[in-house]
C-alpha cells in the first residue's frame, strides 16, 4: 500500500497535535486513517509514516518528550486532547430489526463517575446497544465531583419534585452526552451526592440511593417516559424494582420491565425497615423470607432487609456477569437461596470491554499507538512508563502491572507476595489502586516507602484513568490474583493492550483466560492460570510467565499478538442482553 508523509500543517495532524499519536494515510483511500505504524511528538517538524519501514522506530524514539519522575507535573497529568479522542467506533452493518428503549439506572458511569468496573460495564453495554440501533439512556446521580466540562451538550431538562422522608424534594434533571451516550443526571436540592468523590460523602449513602431510585421513576412518570426496559445495577438501585411493582405500575408507568445486573454480591444493600419507609414504601411488608429480608439476620433483633435480595425477587430478569460466577453464587453465599428460588430468570452473561475507550490504536494517553499487526509502539510505551516512574529501562526485564482496588477480594496477600517474588526474579512491578480500608492503606503505604526509592517496584496508592491506559500499554503482563472475581475487566483490557494475563482460576477469570501449558485446549491458550490461594501457586504461574518471556521470545511475541486479537468487545456479548430484554418486554 502506498503511503505518504503527513506534515504538521496538515488538517489530520492539527486535529490531534496535542496528542502523541500515530497516523498512516493510504493515498488510495484518503478518507481512512490507517494506523499501521509510527507515532509522533509535539517536537517533530513532520510526521514520517511508513508501515513497511520498522527501522523508523529507532529514529523517532529520540523525538519523544520523555518524562522524568522529577517533572513538576506527573506525565499522566499532562494535557491531553480529550477523554474520547477520535475513537474508532465499530460499525455494525446490520441494525436490530425491533429496536428497544432501554434506560440504565446506575450509581456509576465511565469515565465521568467511575470507581470500579461497574462504570465501564454500563458505558460499554450502552454503547454496544446504541450501535445496534436501540435507544439507550443512562440515569445517574449528578455527583458534585462530576466535571461539567466532561459532559457535552449539558442542559437543564426539567425540574420536578420527588418524595423522601415526608417531604417532596425539588430535583433537577439534566441531559447531555458522555462518550456519545445520552445521559440524564439527577440533582436533588439537598445534601445528597455532595462531596469530592462518587462515594464517601458526608450524607447517608443508603438513603441517598433510596431517594435516587424513586426520583428516576418519578421523572419517568412526570415526563411520560415509558421505556421498554429499566436496567438497574447493584444494590444502590435495588429499591427501584420494589418501588416500580408496588407503586409506580399502579400510577402511570405500565410498559417498562425490570432487569437487574449483579456485578458483585459482596455488598447486599443492608437496610433497616424504617429506612425503606423513607422512600414511601412500608418496610415491614418486605421483612419476609420470600421478599427482602436479609437471610443473615433472621432471628436477630432487629432483622434487616437486603435491597439486593429484594431486587432479585422483584426484577423480571436477573443477570450476573459471567457463567462461572453464576454457578459459584448458586452454590455458596447468603443470596444462594434467593437465586435458586429464582433460577428460571437468572442468567450468566460475560461482560465485555468498551473497545472504543480501550483502544491502543487510537487512545490519546499513549506516547505511541499500536495494534496487533504492529506492536512496536508498545515498546515505546514501556520505556516511557519506566522513565516517567524512575524504573530501570535498560535490559529486558519483564514488567508486571496490577491495577486493582486494594480490598480482600483482590487477593491482597498474593499482591504483596508478588512484589517481592517479581523483584527477586529480576522483574519489575507497578501496583495502581486505592485501599478504602485504613489498615490496608497503611500496609501498602509501608510497602511503598520500602520499595518506591528503588528501580524495580512502584506502588501508587491512587487511581488515574490516564495512567491506567499507560500501564496496560507499557506492561508485559497483567496480574489478577483475585480470591473471587465475578467477571474482571483487567485481564480483558490487558489483553486488548497486549499484556499477557496471569490470573487465579475463579469467576470470569476462568471464563476468559486459559493456561499456556494446558495441552487439552492449546487453541484457547492466552495466559497463565493458577488455582490455589497460596503463594506457591502464584509463584508457579509467575515463574512460567517469566520463562516464556525470557527464554521464548518468538513464542512470547506470538502470545502478545494473539491476545490482542481476541474479541472481548461488548459487540460480541450485547446480543445476549438484548435476548434477555426481548424475552420480558411488553409490546404495545
Amino acid at each position: 500500500m502506498e503511503v505518504m508523509s503527513v506534515s504538521v500543517s496538515s488538517p489530520v495532524f492539527r486535529a490531534s497535535q496535542s496528542r502523541v499519536f500515530d497516523y498512516c494515510v493510504p493515498i488510495r483511500k484518503k478518507t481512512v486513517i490507517d494506523r499501521k505504524f509510527a507515532f509522533n511528538c509535539t517536537n517533530c517538524s513532520s510526521l514520517e509514516v511508513a508501515a513497511d519501514k520498522p527501522e523508523l522506530l529507532t529514529n523517532l524514539v529520540k523525538d519523544v518528550d520523555w518524562p522524568s519522575p522529577t517533572d513538576e507535573i506527573p506525565f499522566w497529568k499532562r494535557k491531553f486532547h480529550t477523554r474520547d479522542v477520535n475513537p474508532e467506533i465499530p460499525v455494525n452493518k446490520e441494525k436490530d430489526s425491533d429496536p428497544l428503549h432501554v434506560i440504565h439506572v446506575t450509581a456509576e458511569m465511565a469515565p465521568i463517575a467511575k470507581v470500579g468496573g461497574l462504570g465501564d460495564v454500563v458505558t460499554g453495554l450502552a454503547r454496544a446497544c446504541l450501535l445496534r440501533g436501540h435507544k439507550v439512556d443512562i440515569m445517574l446521580p449528578f455527583y458534585e465531583c462530576i466535571k461539567k466540562d466532561d459532559i457535552q451538550e449539558l442542559s437543564l431538562l426539567s425540574t420536578y419534585s420527588s418524595y423522601f422522608d415526608g417531604n417532596w424534594i425539588q430535583t433537577n434533571a439534566y441531559s447531555g452526552l458522555v462518550s456519545d451516550i445520552p445521559v440524564i443526571l439527577i440533582e436533588p436540592m439537598n445534601q445528597f451526592f455532595k462531596g469530592e468523590d462518587v462515594y464517601g460523602g458526608s450524607y447517608n449513602e443508603l438513603e441517598a440511593y433510596l431517594f435516587f431510585s424513586r426520583a428516576c421513576l418519578e421523572w419517568m412518570q412526570v415526563t411520560g417516559t415509558q421505556p421498554d426496559i429499566i436496567h438497574v445495577h447493584e444494590w444502590q438501585t435495588g429499591a427501584l424494582p420494589l418501588l416500580y411493582w408496588d407503586m409506580y405500575c399502579y400510577l402511570s408507568l405500565h410498559k417498562p420491565r425490570i432487569v437487574l445486573t449483579i456485578h458483585n454480591m459482596e455488598h447486599y444493600g443492608e437496610c433497616r425497615q424504617e429506612q425503606l419507609n423513607k422512600c414511601g414504601l412500608d418496610g415491614s411488608l418486605y421483612a419476609t423470607i420470600d421478599k427482602a429480608i436479609d437471610d443473615r439476620t433472621i432471628g436477630h433483633n432487629p432483622e434487616r432487609l437486603s435491597l439486593l435480595k429484594g431486587a432479585i425477587v422483584y426484577s423480571n430478569s436477573v443477570v450476573t456477569v459471567s457463567p462461572t460466577y453464576l454457578q459459584e453464587t448458586l452454590c455458596s453465599g447468603w443470596l444462594a437461596s434467593a437465586l435458586i428460588t429464582n433460577r428460571d430468570k437468572y442468567h450468566g452473561i460475560l461482560n465485555g470491554i468498551d473497545t472504543v475507550m480501550w483502544n491502543p490504536a487510537s487512545v490519546a494517553f499513549l506516547p505511541a499507538n499500536y495494534h496487533a499487526q504492529n506492536t512496536d509502539g508498545k515498546k515505546v510505551c514501556k520505556q516511557y512508563l519506566q522513565r516517567g516512574l524512575g524504573l530501570a529501562f535498560e535490559g529486558r526485564a519483564p514488567l508486571v502491572v496490577c491495577i486493582s482496588r486494594l480490598v480482600a477480594q483482590k487477593g491482597l496477600h498474593l499482591i504483596k507476595h508478588a512484589i517481592s517474588h517479581i523483584e527477586k526474579h529480576g522483574g519489575q512491578m507497578i501496583v495502581l489502586g486505592k485501599a478504602p480500608d485504613g489498615r490496608v492503606h497503611s500496609e501498602f503505604e509501608a510497602l511503598a516507602n520500602l520499595h518506591n526509592k528503588g528501580s524495580t517496584i512502584r506502588i501508587l496508592l491512587m487511581y488515574s484513568e490516564e495512567l491506567s491506559h499507560m500501564l496496560y500499554a507499557g506492561a508485559d503482563m497483567v496480574l489478577v490474583p483475585s480470591i473471587y472475581e465475578p467477571c474482571g475487566l483487567a485481564q480483558m483490557i490487558g489483553m486488548r493492550y497486549g499484556s499477557v494475563p496471569i490470573v487465579r482460576k475463579t469467576g470470569g477469570l476462568a471464563d476468559t483466560v486459559f493456561d499456556m501449558d494446558d495441552q487439552s485446549q492449546p487453541e484457547m491458550a492466552n495466559g497463565f492460570v493458577f488455582e490455589g490461594i497460596d503463594e506457591a501457586s502464584l509463584n508457579w504461574a509467575l515463574d512460567r510467565a517469566f520463562f516464556y518471556y525470557k527464554e521464548k521470545p518468538i513464542e512470547w511475541a506470538n502470545i502478545v499478538q494473539k491476545v490482542m486479537q481476541i474479541d472481548n468487545s461488548w459487540n460480541k456479548t450485547a446480543s445476549k442482553y438484548i435476548d434477555v430484554y426481548n424475552s420480558i418486554r411488553v409490546r404495545w
